[in-house]
This record gives C-alpha cells, structure tokens and sequence, in this order.
C-alpha cells in the first residue's frame, strides 16, 4: 500500500518531519557531495531532497509512482515531475547518471520490477541511492510516519536483490536514531542522537541508506528479470507550472 502524497507532504511540514528531512538532507549530500554536469533523477518521493542539486545538474527529473500521487515541483519553475508506473519509466536507455529512490521500494508492489528500471535508465556508470525502512529500526514499528507503513527491509535483503538486478553495492550504512516522537526537545537534539546512535546502536538505526553502482554482463548472461524486450518512447515535454497537478505520462509503450 502506498502512502498518499499528501500524507507525505503533511509529514514533513511537522516538526518531526523537518527534523528527518534534515538528516536525510545531510546523508544524501555526504554521499553525492556535487553533481555538476550530471543528469539527476528521483523515484518515490525524492522531489524535496531534489532540490538543492537543481543549479549544479544538467537535467533533472522527478518519477512520482501513480499510486502514490504527485505534485508540481520544482516551485517557481517550469514542472519536472512525471507520474509513472513503478515497473516501467518513460525514459530512454541510459538517460541518467544518479537515480534517488526514497518512499517508494517499501511499497513497490515487485521490488524487482522497480530495480529493473533503474537499471535501464542509468547510465554505464550510473549509481543508484535507496532510502528505505530499517527492519530493526524504531521507524518500521511506528505507523504515524510515513516510514512505518510498507515493507521494511534488512541490509542482508537488500544486498540480495540488488545483487540479482545486477548492482553492485557500494556502501551500506544506517541512519535516523532520532525516535519517532512528536517531543520537541527530542527533535532538537536529532544531531546528537545521530551521533551517539552511529556509535552505540548502529543496528536499531530506522533508515537504511545503501549506494549502488550498475553492474554491465554481457547480454548472452543477463539474468531472466533484466532480459525483456521493451519498446520505449521519449517522454514528452513536461508540463509547465501552472497546471493544477500534472498528469500521466503519455506515449510510454511496454512490449514483453
């Protein structure tokens, strides 16, 4: 089951919401320091962590899954965000060189599927970034943030699937010790729980963020999953901002 967009815009506005999107703000930037010249896309919810790349990229884009709904962004600029199916982009092969994915592998109804995708889309050395639920993590038990609803994973699950999508894992770490609780003097100290939580109780972190880089097999040895023939149109001009929401992509054809 998906979480609405609106549910996940009206997290973030929260107090708690800042609070993790903040550190996550934090990591991802620790991970993908500058990007200048790089074409940048985002799977899930990923438009607010989008942002500070937007004067360094050389194009950008934000996938929003269908059954979770999407929003304009960025503001004050022309629309990119495009609603999709979660198994099939309206992109061309090798049209990105870092993927983000956050709020969207927990609920994806074939993970597989989705990493599919990824990999199609990224480029030779492409890399991909997932942001999801840690099974041991605090966050995957509490159901009032948007964390505590789909799938959580373990680090060991997700290095197997990525492994059979053909990724190579690069880095792998836990993040978010902060608890899940509405106590502003908890929220304000978030720093610190990162810090001490990093050290103490790396395991019980409520995020995992794991890197990966696209891994290229000749095709005679692709594994069943990746070996699909597909007919791929470019997506069209995205909508400008004014528009009250932006529609379904068009003119993508899927052939199995």
């Amino acid at each position: 089951m998906w979480t609405d967009v609106v549910d996940l815009q009206n997290f973030y506005a929260t107090p708690l919401g800042q609070a993790a999107r903040q550190l996550l703000h934090q990591a991802i930037r620790k991970a993908w320091p500058r990007m200048p010249g790089l074409r940048l896309g985002g799977y899930g919810f990923a438009s607010p962590y989008l942002t500070p790349y937007l004067a360094e990229v050389r194009a950008t884009v934000s996938l929003m899954p269908s059954a979770q709904g999407a929003t304009p962004w960025p503001e004050s600029q022309d629309n990119r965000v495009c609603m999709v199916a979660e198994d099939c982009f309206p992109l061309p092969d090798l049209s990105l060189d870092r993927l983000l994915v956050v709020h969207a592998l927990e609920h994806a109804t074939r993970p597989a599927g989705l990493l599919r995708e990824a990999w199609r889309v990224l480029d030779a050395e492409g890399r991909l970034l997932l942001i999801l639920p840690n099974r041991r993590g605090l966050w995957a038990r509490v159901d009032r943030t948007p964390f505590g609803w789909g799938q959580p994973f373990s680090r060991a699950q997700v290095t197997r699937l990525l492994n059979d999508m053909l990724f190579e894992q690069l880095s792998a770490e836990r993040m978010l010790f902060l608890p899940p609780t509405n106590r502003l003097w908890l929220q304000r100290s978030a720093p610190a729980w990162e810090r001490i939580g990093s050290r103490a109780f790396p395991r019980f972190g409520g995020l995992l963020m794991i890197e990966a880089r696209k891994r290229l097999i000749a095709p005679g040895l692709m594994a069943p999953e990746m070996a699909r023939q597909r007919v791929i149109r470019v997506l069209p001009s995205l909508t400008r901002r004014g528009n009250h929401a932006p529609a379904p992509a068009e003119g993508t054809e899927r052939r199995d």
